[in-house]
């Protein structure tokens, strides 16, 4: 079976199997993996490798590829291989434009209805709860409006992480003051100091696992507004295009996305208008 190992006698990831890999991640995922990743995989995987007690990469993917592997480990492999960064308030303009523009713009046209919002590939939830916090402050200088989140991601170990809502108290600091006196509670353990998400806000926000490479996203409701920010720039541009396009399915006429700071539609046929940057609008 072929196999090789490195001057520390650590497995090293061949060729052949590193191709092998990159195209299934492709295929199920959508995830670009080029050469120039392949000691990322390599490092990710390694850890796996000594958990399953599996001596070699190439015995690793003949168990990955079996009946067995295709229903035990796919979902740990995902986790491993995808990437969750993300921060509360990231890129704050975003809450700056939402709750001065786009808010009060969708209240007045539409009062008594719930406002729907997705937060996709929302990592261990700090963007959903940024947006639970966002809306409930907006909610009280607006009595009577009301609104759900769906926040998703393709890795069950980090929506674990998100359910619990309970996060190292380093990571709040961008928080405003105000807002964490409000919804954040303190750990009584100094010498571990956490926090958690207050139960009003938990209760807010439905978590879901969702492939984006899955033919249907099963919503049932068209959304008004749709956070996908730093998630795309892992797809080659064909499959960014589709992928947006379905999102377009999705979104209520007057509906707003939110991308990330580094992503664009630009050259991408997607009938959504700029309207701020890095924000887009389906007109009708």
């Amino acid at each position: 079976m072929e196999s090789a190992s490195d001057h520390n006698g650590r497995q090293s990831l061949s060729s052949k199997d590193f191709n092998r890999l990159s195209q299934f991640i492709y295929e199920e995922l959508g995830i670009k993996m080029p050469e120039a990743k392949k000691t990322m995989l390599e490092a990710r995987l390694q850890k796996r490798l000594r958990t399953l007690g599996i001596p070699t990469f190439a015995e690793y993917c003949e168990f990955l590829f079996s009946d067995q592997g295709m229903e035990e480990e796919i979902i740990q492999m995902i986790d491993l291989v995808t990437t969750n960064k993300t921060d509360f308030f990231r890129e704050p303009e975003h809450f700056d434009y939402l709750l001065d523009r786009v808010l009060p713009e969708w209240e007045n046209r539409h009062q008594g209805k719930k406002l729907m919002v997705w937060s996709a590939g929302c990592s261990s939830g700090e963007e959903p709860y940024t947006l639970a916090m966002v809306l409930s402050e907006f909610g009280e200088m607006c009595p009577g409006f009301r609104f759900e989140i769906l926040a998703t991601d393709i890795s069950s170990r980090v929506l674990e992480k998100a359910k619990v809502a309970v996060y190292d108290e380093e990571r709040v600091i961008p928080v405003p003051a105000n807002l964490k006196r409000k919804y954040l509670l303190r750990s009584k353990d100094r010498a571990n100091p956490r926090v958690r998400i207050v139960p009003e806000l938990r209760d807010r926000v439905c978590f879901r696992r969702l492939n984006f490479m899955d033919g249907d996203f099963g919503m049932r409701e068209q959304l008004d507004i749709i956070f996908c920010r730093n998630v795309i720039i892992y797809f080659d541009r064909k499959t960014q295009e589709r992928l947006l396009n379905h999102f377009y399915t999705h979104m209520a006429p007057g509906s707003h996305i939110f991308m990330g700071h580094s992503e664009t539609l630009s050259g991408l046929n997607v009938p959504l208008t700029a309207v701020h940057p890095t924000v887009y609008r389906k007109l009708r």
